[in-house]
């Protein structure tokens, strides 16, 4: 079964047997990578909150789902290009695996490029397009147009977080991540606290943090280095290139979905509580960014182990593996329900304390919408499975319906009945659905990959 695991070795290869310890200490980085990026972006929120205004908070959070739609594309070439080259070091073929790693990060970086471009010309029209008007378009076009300059960097940071787990240094990725992390905290507290730049400062800070973070595993990756993939020479391959976008595309379209989402929850908000209903729901989606992490991490940490076992076709580690993970994601669960449970009006305090209104609002919502941890985590290992098993087409019918489908149908529906806890509760729903569609695809094709 490849290369002897060895419970005493310190460096844990994707051709190990993983046990509970081992699957945790594999992907523990990758958590603590998407937990801590999270964070650092919550930052953001915080000091404009806080230092800016209600105005200006309200702006970042309405804008950035157009935002998170250009990342979400280093998401998609991160996933299912880590998959394939997984697959492929699996099968033995180490040159083949790092052709198409260069070739993926050559390919995304001038996707990046290219999605700046466009982002730049069309961030007002979208921008007013979704609803903004007066001083909430001027803020939300002017914190886009500085963040928009970095979507290169922005791209290249999210698809190493995934595949510096490929590339067996899932560690090095955190350490990354971390660096990334405390140059957007530092430079917020600098520019929006100290230097009173106001939002201006807020996007610059984020945009040098994620310049920070892609060209520092880009300048890695180019010299020789000590793990499994190296930048160098890469064949146009077509083919492959377009096997590692359909099998990305469920991460894709999960991200896309749900930026498209929040601009419909945005729209409702608008029309059923204000203004108010929108910062309100910028700080559930800052809590939520961080608690879905946790299983976010999770996912890109497990990938390139299912891959690679499902290439050198080890049928009874992939049992394993499933069974091992679906018992983990269950105690994250209820952890993270737990702590939402536990942190919502303390968490509500840390946004927007200043208004006893909204604050009362927002500590309403999050007794609601807490429930959804207790389900979300289910569907986002079940999509990733299916992307490490190069089956994007079902990764993507989860996360289409889980995202998209599921949630659209509920949060136009529930408010007729409930109101505004109705919008609240549609997250609730969709993710229960989500479950029920996860399970059905698990069992039905348990035979078909012999998992």
């Amino acid at each position: 079964m490849g290369r002897p695991a060895r419970e005493d070795d310190m460096k844990i290869q994707l051709s190990d047997h993983f046990t509970y310890g081992k699957l945790l200490r594999y992907t523990l980085p990758s958590i603590v990578m998407l937990v801590f990026t999270s964070i650092y972006g919550v930052v953001d929120g915080f000091f404009v909150s806080n230092f800016v205004g209600k105005v200006p908070f309200t702006a970042v959070n309405f804008i950035m789902p157009v935002l998170m739609i250009l990342g979400a594309f280093g998401f998609m070439f991160g996933t299912g290009g880590g998959a394939l080259i997984a697959k492929t070091l699996g099968e033995g073929k180490p040159e083949k695996a790092n052709g198409l790693f260069s070739l993926i990060v050559y390919v995304s970086a001038a996707c990046g490029v290219v999605l700046g471009v466009l982002g730049m010309v069309s961030i007002w029209p979208a921008a007013s397009a979704l609803g903004a008007q007066g001083q909430l378009l001027e803020d939300s076009v002017a914190y886009a147009r500085i963040v928009l300059m970095a979507v290169p960097a922005y791209i290249l940071q999210f698809e190493f977080q995934c595949l510096f787990s490929t590339s067996e240094k899932p560690v090095l990725g955190l350490y990354v991540t971390i660096a990334a992390g405390c140059t957007n905290m530092v430079l917020d507290a600098l520019f929006v606290a100290v230097l009173r730049w106001g939002l201006e400062g807020a996007a610059a800070a984020t945009a040098l943090s994620q310049f920070v973070g892609g060209a520092v595993p880009l300048i890695y990756f180019a010299r020789p280095n000590g793990s499994l993939l190296r930048l160098g020479r890469a064949d146009l391959d077509g083919r492959a290139l377009w096997r590692a976008c359909t099998n990305g595309a469920s991460e894709l379209m999960s991200n896309i979905s749900m930026s498209v989402v929040s601009m419909l929850y945005n729209a409702q908000l608008l029309r059923y509580a204000g203004e108010d209903g929108v910062a309100a729901y910028g700080v559930l989606m800052y809590v939520s960014l961080v608690f879905q992490a946790v299983f976010i991490g999770y996912a890109v940490g497990t990938a390139p182990v299912i891959g690679y076992h499902y290439g050198a076709q080890h049928h009874e580690e992939l049992r394993g593996l499933r069974r091992r993970s679906m018992a983990i994601v269950a105690v994250f669960a209820a952890a993270m329900f737990a702590a939402a449970q536990w942190l919502g009006r303390p968490l509500s305090l840390l946004f927007v304390g200043y208004d006893e209104g909204l604050l009362s609002m927002t500590v309403r919502a999050f007794s609601i919408f807490s429930f959804c941890f207790l389900f979300s985590g289910f569907a986002i290992f079940g999509s990733s499975f299916f992307t490490a098993l190069n089956d994007g087409l079902v990764s993507a019918a989860i996360s289409f319906l889980r995202t998209l489908v599921f949630q659209v149908a509920a949060v136009l529906l529930f408010p007729l009945v409930w109101g505004v806890d109705g919008i609240w509760l549609s997250i609730v729903a969709a993710e229960v659905l989500a479950v029920a569609v996860t399970a059905a695809f698990l069992w039905g094709l348990r035979k078909r990959y012999r998992y």
